[in-house]
């Protein structure tokens, strides 16, 4: 039961956003919907928290698309410190959203709303991920649902900033990121994330030096340089979503 509930920590958001859609021609009955599940998600993962905290494995397999390499998820400490913040988060950034949007008279509003609930499910998935392979998928699903955030506006300066957004984020994920977790799963025949790593023994000094540097330049969200520009061009998008 307590493992079914990591992929309803991921489905949760999304039905929001589906509510969302549906209620568009409302939108105090839409801004609703859209407190009442980010309320509903932090319940879950607060629900959840006592038997993390008691050290129970909750792990749940949702595919093996390829052999060794399921799309699973695990709850632990730090993911539960992760989803706890960024659920909390999500709550009180929707309600400065709803005051933003309505103060601009920004267009769009309910896509707005949509995408920033696609998007904290793509950060639920990245906090729940059992192994590279399913934080590499949710990662780039959260660059993917925040592209339209981006470019909400829809002016030249946003389109701009949308594909400088885009190219850098996609484009660090797949020169370095990508090769990573291939040459890890290749190195050790596995992705899991595990205490004290899977690469000991498995891997020389110098490779494991040329994985951390792909690994490091592959996370393009943390906009190390040379792969900063993205953060400015970001900024077009609507005030809350620097939340994100």
């Amino acid at each position: 039961m307590a493992d079914s509930a990591l992929a309803l920590i991921i489905l949760t958001p999304l039905a929001g956003a589906l509510l969302v859609m549906l209620a568009g021609r409302w939108p105090n009955l839409r801004e609703a919907v859209s407190i009442g599940t980010g309320l509903l998600l932090v319940a879950q993962i607060i629900s959840i928290a006592p038997s993390v905290l008691d050290g129970s494995a909750l792990r749940q397999v949702i595919a093996t698309p390829v052999p060794q390499l399921p799309l699973a998820f695990e709850f632990e400490p730090l993911g539960l410190l992760f989803g706890l913040i960024a659920s909390s988060l999500w709550v009180i950034t929707t309600i400065y959203a709803i005051g933003y949007m309505r103060g601009h008279n920004e267009s769009n509003q309910t896509r707005f709303f949509v995408f920033f609930a696609v998007a904290i499910s793509a950060t639920m998935g990245v906090a729940l991920a059992a192994n590279l392979f399913t934080l590499f998928v949710f990662y780039e699903l959260l660059t993917l649902s925040t592209y339209p955030l981006v470019t909400h506006a829809g002016t030249v300066e946003a389109r701009q900033g949308g594909r400088v957004y885009i190219g850098i984020l996609i484009g660090t994920s797949m020169a370095f990121l990508l090769p990573a977790i291939i040459a890890t799963w290749y190195l050790t025949g596995s992705t899991d994330f595990q205490v004290g790593g899977i690469l000991s023994g498995k891997a020389s000094g110098p490779v494991v030096g040329i994985l951390f540097a792909l690994f490091v330049f592959g996370i393009g969200k943390a906009a190390l340089m040379p792969f900063h520009r993205w953060l400015p061009a970001a900024m077009v998008a609507p005030t809350p979503v620097s939340a994100l």
